[in-house]
């Protein structure tokens, strides 16, 4: 491989609703936001509300509750895309969070692409709706090296 080229580690992670979703990644937000990590959510669907409503009945100090409450959760990739390019170029550590339908990922992931390839600071976290996916879970999976759960990152054994 040429020293020049980077190979990122590809994350995953699954949900079977907007809920899930949110009770999977929030151990994960609040730890790397805890660390001064930026963290962008770009989503198929706006989440604010669903949010709101988690964040309401979870059991969260309000300085930690305040922070995640700053993430923009709604459907806003045209700004969220420009934020990223502005992070990316002053060089922040940021966490892009992927969540929609199997083309929904892909068509972003080839939008930002460009930017996050050869940055070290960026990590992205493909999350997949479970029953979109259903029968080819196997072949999503095998694409990462890592699936996002409530504990944590795991790396997948393959």
């Amino acid at each position: 491989m040429n020293k020049n080229q980077i190979t990122k580690e590809k994350i995953c992670a699954f949900y079977a609703s907007d809920y899930h979703f949110e009770m999977i990644t929030l151990p994960y937000i609040e730890k790397n936001l805890e660390v001064n990590k930026k963290i962008i959510i770009l989503t198929e669907n706006d989440l604010e509300e669903s949010m709101n409503t988690l964040m309401s009945k979870v059991n969260l100090k309000e300085e930690k509750k305040n922070n995640i409450y700053k993430i923009n959760w709604r459907n806003d990739d045209l700004n969220k895309f420009k934020e990223i390019k502005k992070d990316i170029e002053e060089n922040k550590d940021l966490i892009i969070f992927i969540k929609g339908k199997e083309n929904y990922i892909k068509n972003v992931n080839e939008n930002i692409g460009k930017w996050i390839e050869k940055n070290d600071n960026v990590k992205t976290i493909d999350c997949y709706d479970i029953e979109e996916i259903g029968d080819s879970f196997g072949e999503v999976i095998n694409k990462y090296g890592k699936v996002l759960s409530t504990t944590g990152e795991k790396k997948i054994e393959k």
